[in-house]
């Protein structure tokens, strides 16, 4: 199951995206409860004309039903609030559906939904990231989102967005909001080491001078300043986010028919850079995200590269670190142009009949809104729209300076054993770093194993 290939820029629909955050204003005041029933539904009542879809158009649902929701998010700081104002919200306006939140850590709710499915318990929804779909689809647990949601519903989601969850021309995921990968950096820290904290470094040679003065700081407690963070841990995301590098340097990883395409020199070249950087101690060795997002709220790391939203798990741990943190494109390498990964939370649908689908088109036509969305992406987490009807909102003026990233950035081919190569990705990084190899002899070990991963 493979997916088609998207180009370096995401064309003039996400040119749309990205000029939003030009005109930023002060920030919002976080809410404690869920907001008012969208405006934006009324676009999605009629159907396409499928008969899932008819389904879904109804206007009401009038004998119980439980949507069961795979949701991580409940069980990490800063996002249990606004989901459980979600639920009381759209419960409260449409009484016979009942939202069921079924819960596990960010790195085994997947397994806890294949596991659940193999004792013959679906969920009818999962809330998670653009590299699960690939997987999920071609394990049978979720569905193109048009037998859930009708056409004119989808029609009002950017076209390019909506095409990076095809799989054989059928969209698998339907995108909450979007994002590539940013820098983010400390001002403060910018300051203390004599750098300006408004001109961010552009490209990797200049992250490099930066990051020698920034690696003689020590914080207030005397501890080692990291002055640049890429996560290598053995899970998918960091796989992805070594991906992007690997795409800031013109390099890649796949082909657009989903074969291994890594004879390149910019994939060698981003490797290289990844055991520069542990060689010369700027990178915590073999760290997650949320390792790097720790130490970078407790002012431990000057520069790392993340997710927008991961500004909510700095911010979680140290609610000041809105007052020194500031973002910027991702960085330019050797021949590339510093073109980075798709990232998108998303959610995905089960075929458990017809009232379940029913009953997710209302919730999602609930969710995906301004009036729902609109706040969490300002206060929560900081990311760009998928849907044209939220143009013109506010943003969190953390992203301002990365403002344009959107527009150069690249969905990765989907293959079902995408996560399994995104691991296999990790495994060459810390081979470079952790064990010390050779660049050359890293990759060719890391090509026999991608080989056999998608053969």
């Amino acid at each position: 199951m493979r997916k088609r290939f998207m180009a370096a820029t995401m064309t003039a629909a996400l040119l749309a995206v990205t000029v939003l955050g030009a005109g930023c204003s002060q920030k919002a005041e976080t809410p404690t409860t869920a907001a008012p029933a969208a405006t934006e539904n009324s676009k999605a009542e009629a159907a396409d004309g499928t008969e899932a879809a008819s389904e879904a158009a109804g206007d009401e649902i009038t004998e119980p039903v439980t949507i069961k929701f795979a949701n991580y998010a409940l069980l990490e700081q800063g996002y249990e609030e606004f989901w459980n104002n979600v639920k009381s919200g759209f419960e409260a306006e449409n009484p016979n559906i009942t939202i069921e939140y079924v819960t596990a850590p960010y790195g085994e709710i997947v397994n806890q939904v294949i596991n659940m499915a193999g004792g013959g318990d679906r969920v009818d929804m999962i809330f998670g990231e653009i590299g699960w779909v690939s997987g999920l689809a071609d394990s049978g647990l979720t569905v193109p989102i048009e037998e859930v949601l009708p056409a004119d519903y989808l029609a009002d989601f950017y076209p390019a967005v909506l095409e990076s969850f095809e799989i054989d021309g059928k969209a698998y995921g339907l995108p909450m909001y979007i994002s590539p990968y940013v820098l983010y950096y400390n001002k403060d820290l910018f300051e203390q080491a004599g750098l300006d904290p408004n001109t961010p470094p552009a490209t990797f040679d200049e992250m490099l001078e930066y990051a020698e003065k920034l690696s003689q700081l020590t914080d207030a407690n005397g501890n080692k300043v990291y002055a640049f963070g890429q996560t290598t841990a053995s899970v998918p995301v960091s796989g992805s986010s070594i991906n992007a590098m690997i795409l800031n340097y013109g390099g890649t990883l796949l082909d657009e028919e989903g074969n291994l395409s890594i004879d390149n020199q910019g994939f060698k070249d981003a490797i290289s850079m990844i055991k520069l950087l542990d060689e010369k101690g700027y990178n915590p060795q073999n760290a997650k995200l949320k390792d790097l997002r720790n130490l970078f709220a407790l002012g431990q790391l000057a520069m790392y590269y993340d997710q927008s939203w991961g500004f909510n798990g700095v911010s979680s741990i140290n609610p000041d670190a809105k007052n020194f943190t500031a973002s910027a494109k991702p960085l330019k390498g050797g021949a590339g142009d510093g073109a980075s990964l798709l990232q998108a939370h998303c959610l995905m649908y089960a075929d458990n009949g017809d009232l379940q689908k029913a009953a997710c088109k209302k919730f999602t036509e609930y969710l995906i809104t301004s009036e729902i969305l609109g706040d969490y992406m300002v206060n929560i987490t900081p990311a760009y729209p998928a849907k044209t009807a939220m143009e013109g909102g506010e943003m969190n003026p953390v992203l301002e300076g990365a403002t344009g990233s959107a527009e150069n950035v690249v969905a990765q081919t989907f293959v079902p054993t995408l996560s399994d190569l995104n691991l296999e990705l990790c495994t060459l990084a810390q081979g470079v770093t952790v064990s010390g190899k050779d660049v050359d002899t890293a990759i060719e070990e890391f090509k026999k194993a991608a080989e056999g991963i998608l053969n």
